[in-house]
């Protein structure tokens, strides 16, 4: 089980002091959409560029043009892709191949579809890296979370490995590993955290722990 941080309301210069304090214990570092559309590919190659030893997600949420924008983001030293599950199976299959020939990964992010099972199904067969289940802020924002649809893919998914996002924090952790996903994803359980590096210290122990177990 990985741990993955999500940087979304960070400039670059602010995300590369947050990701000092906290590499020891993550896994990936995800420069989130905002950034991206604010200040572009720069800031994934930026924080590649800062910690290399580090996986570096771009989460483009593409919906179209995927292989090309798969190409761009590995050119700026992005490990993972983050492609939207409602695109069109050509654009997955194309983003899938272009990160096989670039040596990246695909992660799938199931925000906003309506059958998560049926679909986690047909993308874990066009070859997917990953399968994530993510709440987005502003439905977090009403209390609602992912746990559940973990369960489901992870019923379904056979290929891929399955990863969840959205409002996860240190006490709602034990529900989430308890499903065994492969990917955690955290953002402000982290980021928006006083002491960011004993935060992530927290969750890396749990994470270890309940892989280990």
């Amino acid at each position: 089980m990985e741990l993955q941080l999500a940087l979304d309301l960070v400039n670059t210069e602010e995300a590369i002091k947050l990701v000092e304090e906290v590499k020891d214990h993550i896994d990936i570092v995800e420069i989130g959409t905002p950034i991206i559309k604010i200040e572009g590919l720069k800031a994934v190659k930026a924080i590649k560029d800062a910690f290399p030893q580090l996986q570096v997600l771009a989460d483009m949420k593409t919906m179209d043009a995927a292989g090309y924008e798969v190409l761009k983001a590995a050119e700026h030293g992005a490990d993972i892709v983050t492609i939207l599950a409602a695109a069109e199976d050509e654009s997955i299959k194309g983003a899938v191949a272009e990160a096989k020939n670039q040596g990246k990964k695909i992660l799938i992010d199931l925000i906003a579809v309506k059958d998560i099972a049926k679909r986690a199904q047909e993308v874990d067969e066009m070859g997917v890296d990953y399968i994530c289940v993510h709440t987005g802020y502003d439905l977090q924002a009403k209390g609602q979370n992912s746990f559940q649809d973990l369960e489901t893919i992870k019923g379904v998914v056979k290929n891929a490995k399955t990863a969840i996002a959205g409002g996860i924090k240190l006490e709602t952790l034990p529900e989430v590993i308890k499903s065994q996903p492969d990917l955690v994803i955290v953002g402000g359980g982290i980021a928006g955290q006083e002491d960011k590096k004993a935060a992530a210290a927290k969750f890396e122990a749990l994470i270890k722990e309940a892989t280990h177990a």
